[in-house]
């Protein structure tokens, strides 16, 4: 066999395992990152709201959810406990949306 034989043969495996199939499964994967995060399945770490201990800030929940305006005192497990003017409250953080520092 002489070499265009073997470019003909194995040039279009080489273009469909290490160009068309990695470059799927990456599309496929951000796909279902996209998903789970519009669905609420992805939680935020606790690591980042730690950072945020000790100031002020306005913790929305949702679009049908409440917004806490307050400090942020401790955060365990999935709770974060803010200092409100009202008092303290405890939010799951696992229905955070968004969090601003004020």
């Amino acid at each position: 066999m002489n070499f265009s034989t073997w470019i003909s043969i194995y040039m279009p495996l080489f273009v469909v395992f290490f160009i068309i199939l990695p470059h799927q499964n990456k599309i496929r994967k951000y796909i279902l990152f996209k998903i789970k995060r519009r669905k609420g399945l992805i939680t935020m770490s606790n690591d980042v709201i730690k950072k945020y201990i000790g100031k002020k800030c306005k913790i929305t929940t949702g679009s049908l959810g409440t917004t806490v305006v307050g400090k942020i005192v401790e955060v365990k497990e999935n709770w974060i406990e803010v200092e409100t003017r009202k008092g303290n409250e405890l939010i799951n953080a696992d229905f955070v949306q968004s969090i601003k520092i004020k």
